[in-house]
């Protein structure tokens, strides 16, 4: 499935943006305010130059004791970014980020200006209910009958056995 793809995508609000000579202080007050983790630095065509994060604040600017007021995000911004188009795959993506270790992937369009931010939280949630559907899928083929019948039986049985042990052990 490609990103652009996914409803939830087009649902995303716009990401936070700022420009290179914004202060850090500037730019941790509105990530505070949207309860949001990142700002993106773009240049003045819309295209990604830059990433703050909040761990970039803390290793960036608090541990080394710098004044966020004078500080700017160009001093702090992580630069060597991968950024995604629309039309990438999604699992493709978030085995990348997975093996990678990054959290944060900007999405551009076909001229490079930003039109999202995708997480690693996003990709997964968005994913998950797909992972759950091909598992079932493969059981379904393996036993060859649909095995949501089998879900129900083992449940029940489990709170069956689960309420004769709390009997048993009340008595």
């Amino acid at each position: 499935m490609k990103i652009r793809e996914r409803i939830e995508y087009l649902s995303k609000p716009k990401p936070f943006t700022a420009g290179p000579d914004q202060t850090v202080l500037e730019a941790a007050r509105e990530m505070s305010s949207r309860n949001i983790g990142s700002v993106i630095i773009t240049d003045t065509e819309n295209k990604v130059i830059g990433l703050v994060t909040e761990r970039d604040l803390m290793r960036r600017i608090v541990a080394e004791n710098k004044r966020p007021d004078e500080a700017k995000l160009s001093e702090i911004m992580t630069t060597n970014l991968r950024v995604a188009r629309e039309g990438d795959n999604v699992i493709d993506w978030l085995r990348v980020m997975s093996n990678e270790r990054f959290r944060r992937l900007p999405v551009v369009d076909d001229e490079g200006k930003l039109v999202s931010i995708m997480t690693q939280g996003d990709f997964v949630s968005y994913t998950w209910p797909e992972l759950l559907k091909l598992f079932s899928d493969r059981v379904e083929k393996k036993l060859g009958f649909n095995n949501q019948h089998l879900w129900i039986i083992g449940g029940v049985l489990v709170y069956g056995i689960a309420m004769a042990v709390i009997l048993v052990t009340a008595m």
